[in-house]
């Protein structure tokens, strides 16, 4: 049984209000929902369904547990980030991932989580990228969060911050919003299944989001910075 002291320690660090930075990037939500002339119809579903299972399940997931599995192997964490630097198609995604990467390390550090100073350092050094996904992996290991726990939170999360990104954009309201997490949960439990062997690449196919965000310097001010 899990005690319960690292129940609230998991339920603090999936709390939307941890500062991570993520509450400045919607993953071409608004990109998405403002190109309908040339993408066609935005559907909130549809968008929040593509992103969990052809983005987090195959992609961030496997880093966070591949990450998880390393604990503080910090050389081989580094080689783990460039893999998905390499494997992250979109720029701005990719510009995204390190920004929140770097926002936990220092929020991580300050609060001193095992191993985020020295992770840092290296993403100071140019030793190391910290993409989101690696950082979360290894953090929560540290913080002795089991890796089920740790596909769950990021599952969640992912979720979360897009239904959260809707309502900022005004596409739907609150109550609406938590509809949709409902019935995006049963799909986190399910795709999080799924095996991931030692060397699980990653792989990630969203293309009108990629699409959408490639477009989105175009468009003027904006809300998000993907």
């Amino acid at each position: 049984m899990i005690s319960r002291d690292k129940i609230l320690r998991t339920f603090q660090h999936a709390d939307s209000q941890f500062p991570s930075g993520a509450f400045a990037f919607s993953q071409g939500l608004e990109a998405f929902s403002q190109q309908q002339d040339r993408l066609g119809k935005f559907d909130l579903w549809n968008f929040l369904y593509a992103q969990i299972v052809h983005r987090w399940a195959s992609s961030e997931r496997i880093a966070i547990i591949r990450a998880h599995r390393l604990n503080s192997d910090l050389d081989a964490l580094a080689d783990l980030d460039a893999e998905v630097e390499a494997s992250t198609i979109s720029e701005p995604l990719r510009v995204g991932s390190r920004r929140n990467g770097m926002g936990l390390l220092t929020t991580h550090e300050r609060i001193g989580t095992p191993y985020a100073k020295a992770y840092r350092g290296m993403v100071r050094d140019g030793k190391a990228l910290g993409h989101v996904a690696v950082v979360q992996g290894f953090l929560w290991n540290a913080l002795e969060i089991e890796e089920d726990g740790a596909v769950l939170m990021s599952g969640y999360q992912s979720a979360a911050s897009l239904t959260t990104a809707a309502v900022r954009l005004g596409l739907v309201g609150a109550i609406d919003a938590q509809a949709y997490l409902t019935k995006i949960l049963p799909v986190i439990a399910q795709v999080s299944c799924s095996p991931v062997s030692e060397n699980e690449p990653l792989r990630a196919f969203i293309p009108l989001s990629e699409i959408a965000i490639s477009l989105h310097g175009a468009t003027g001010q904006r809300l998000f910075s993907n």
